[in-house]
This record gives structure tokens, sequence and C-alpha cells, in this order.
């Protein structure tokens, strides 16, 4: 095999728990994202698009769904012999104990005979997790520019954020001189992207030796400093367009309806960047009589007989007449009744929503259970879950699973409580 001149190795095996019940049973990147991707579609998207054809993604956490949506790769052009897409499980090599994935590099360390064997000169690591175009071609232009060792995409936020970063503390040509994980005290404003090019001899070096130091090897707490004080070449890569990490049910719900401005921020309508994904052809968007929609995202096979207000809606949503969705997110599938009102919520795909079912009401009390997850007064319904007829829910609740009439008290959920039904396996 030819040597190649960059492959990507894409990091898609974390649980995102501060999605809560959105990831229960997925993995973050396989959570959907404007009505018809997935948030892996854009780091695939972006390697396409830059020319990176060959893309390993390291899976772990509940990835049944993840590897079905990326299948061989055909929506991305990477279903190809030489390159193309793999799917990188933990596993046991020759010799040593299988284990799961303990840290970022770790994970990279536990595949180095895949990169091997596809003879790169340069790696590029990403998370599968974030929402962002970016064309990495550039980025490895940079990289070759200034014979870097590792060159390191980072985004500027204000000093307030900087302590929630990996901050690196660079000259005035960006020639990293130091990095701090999540410093109390940030001397500079550049947060890490996680986003890395390693010159592959170096990083490979670097991985097996700190695999004998560090068995929960990571590139932000061990990697990186490792290769700073060695004296080696890093730079920091400045990226100024949108980038959202979408790890809250806040932050998710927001990026989402950002999208339905008239010039939203981050744009899914260029030609010149798509973004791709695995879907299906569905039958058109079907909008009844007396339906209404404003200012939403409407996908393919969506049958509106209701109102829908500034919200997004999956492929193969059903609202029924009478029924209203405001600013929420109704994911694949899903089912709404006649009369429901659906306010500011999160409903998670193949659910159904009973007739004049009220979800959203009330005062805003955080989650008696998760109050560091729900607590902005988005209430998240988990998928495959049921509704019955006729039930209130207030603000921040969380249901999940089949739920009956007798799962409520006087037909009412009020804020901040949850109902989660777990179904014996068979």
């Amino acid at each position: 095999m030819r040597k190649k001149e960059m492959m990507a190795m894409l990091l898609a095996g974390g649980q995102g728990s501060r999605l809560g019940i959105l990831t229960m049973d997925k993995a973050k990147p396989a959570v959907a994202f404007g009505g018809k991707y997935r948030i892996i579609d854009f780091p695939m998207s972006n390697c396409v698009n830059s020319g990176v054809e060959t893309v390993g993604v390291l899976t772990q956490y509940q990835p049944l769904t993840l590897n079905q949506h990326i299948g061989i790769g055909v929506p991305w052009d990477l279903d190809t012999r030489n390159g193309g897409v793999s799917i990188l499980a933990p596993h046991q090599r020759e010799g040593e104990k299988g284990e799961w994935y303990s840290g970022t590099a770790n994970a990279i360390y536990q595949n180095i005979d895949y990169i091997d064997a596809n003879k790169p000169e340069y790696v590029l690591i990403l998370s599968g997790d974030h929402i962002y175009k970016m064309d990495y071609a550039a980025m490895l232009k940079y990289h070759k520019q200034n014979n870097c060792d590792v060159t390191i995409a980072v985004l500027e936020v204000s000093m307030e954020e900087a302590s929630r970063f990996g901050i690196m503390n660079a000259d005035e040509n960006d020639k990293i001189y130091e990095f701090e994980e999540k410093p109390a005290n940030p001397k500079s404003n550049l947060a890490s992207m996680g986003i890395y090019i390693f010159t592959w001899d170096k990083l490979r070096e670097a991985l097996i030796e700190d695999n004998k130091i560090h068995s929960d090897s990571d590139f932000g707490k061990h990697i990186i400093p490792a290769m700073l004080n060695k004296g080696m070449t890093l730079y920091a890569y400045r990226f100024k367009d949108y980038w959202k990490d979408v790890g809250t049910i806040e932050s998710y719900w927001a990026a989402n309806m950002e999208l339905i401005k008239t010039l939203p921020e981050f744009n899914l309508y260029e030609d010149f960047w798509k973004i791709y994904t695995n879907s299906n052809l569905q039958p058109p968007m079907y909008s009844g009589p007396n339906s209404e929609i404003k200012t939403s995202i409407v996908s393919e096979g969506c049958q509106v007989e209701g109102k829908v207000i500034h919200s997004v809606l999956s492929k193969n949503v059903v609202i029924e007449e009478g029924a209203v969705i405001k600013d929420s997110i109704i994911m694949e599938g899903c089912h709404i009744g006649k009369n429901a009102v659906i306010d500011r919520c999160i409903i998670d795909q193949n659910t159904n929503i009973g007739d004049n079912v009220v979800m959203g009401t009330g005062d805003n009390i955080p989650n008696e259970g998760k109050p560091n997850i729900y607590n902005t007064g988005i209430t998240v319904i988990g998928s495959s879950t049921t509704v019955p007829d006729g039930i209130e829910i207030g603000k921040n609740c969380v249901i999940y699973g089949p739920t009956k009439a007798d799962n409520y008290t006087d037909n009412k959920l009020p804020s901040g409580q949850s109902v989660i039904i777990l179904e014996e396996a068979i």
C-alpha cells in the first residue's frame, strides 16, 4: 500500500452523560441534530470535504445506533477499498489483555496496528461530538509550513470561560510553550478544540512510551505535556468560525433552535461544504388543510395536521390535528396526538404522545433526580416512550419507557419530576 499523507481517527465512544436520557441507548455522536442529521455527520463530512479519505471511528459506549448509521460509509463516499471508513471497537491485541478504551490517547494506542497498516505521514485526531465546519487540509498545510510535530486547533474564548478548557499558552507566532488543563487562573484564552494533527512517527513513539506510565493515557493530560517537555514543536491553529459543543440539554436545544433563524450563524445549506448523512429517500412532507407551520425545520416524510412554531422536526414525524408544537425538537418517527400541546421539549425518536397531552407547563423547578442536567425548563422524553392520553407534564421533567396512566398522579407529572420505566429483559 502506498503511503498516505493524512488519515483521521475519530473518537466517537463517549456517553455524553450531560445529555441525560437522550444518550441512554446511544452514544452522544449518534444523537440527532438539525432534523435529518446526527452529530457525527459534521466531523465525518469535514473529513470528506477536506480530502481525508481514510477514517477510523472509535466506538465504545452503546455503539449499535452509530454503527448502523455509518455502515460502510456510502453517504460520505468512504466505501472505498483503499481507505474508507472503519469501525474500531476495543479489542484484544496479541499478547495483551483486552480492555476498554480508558483515555483519548489510550484509544489511539490500542489501534496502532490499524494506523500502521495505512502508512500515514500525519494523523488527524477528532472528537465525534461537536457541530462545526472545518477545512482540515488548511490545518495540515499550516502544520507542514511550521515543521510541527503537533498542531492543535484552538478557539479564542472569554477569559471567564477559559478555566473550563485546556488552555494553550503560545508566543506571538502561536508556537505553544505551555499547556494548562482547566487552569483556575488562565494565562491566555486559546482553548483547545480537541482537534490535533500529529506527525505519525512522533505520536507513535509518544503513545508507546506513555502507555508504560499511564493506563488511562490522555492527550491533554499526558501526551501533549510530555511532548512539550521533550522540546518538540507544537503550534496553535486558530479557528474563528462556528463551533459548538452540544454537551448539555440547554446547549443542544439552543443549537437546534439557532438553525431556524432566517440567517443562521451555522448554515446547513451551503453547496460548497455539504453535510452528508445516512438518509434513505422519504416521501415528501405533507401539511393538512388546517395546519400552520412558522419558522421551523420540517424534514422529509412528516405529516403535519396541527401547528408547528419555531421547532425542528426530524423525518417521519406525525403531528395530529389540533396539536401545537412550539420551541421543541421532535425526532424521527414520533407521533404527536390530537390537541396535544408541546412547549420547549425534546422528544427522542419513535415516541408516541397521546391525545390531549400538555407538556412543558408550570414553574421552572430543577429535576429532583438530576438537577445538574435538567434545570433550564426543558422537558425531555426518551426514545420509544409512550405517554398516554390526557397527561399534563411540567418543566424539567424526564419520561422514559411505555408509561401508563397509573404512572401519573391525577394524570399529572409536576415540574422537576420523572417517570422512568425500564422493561425487564426477556
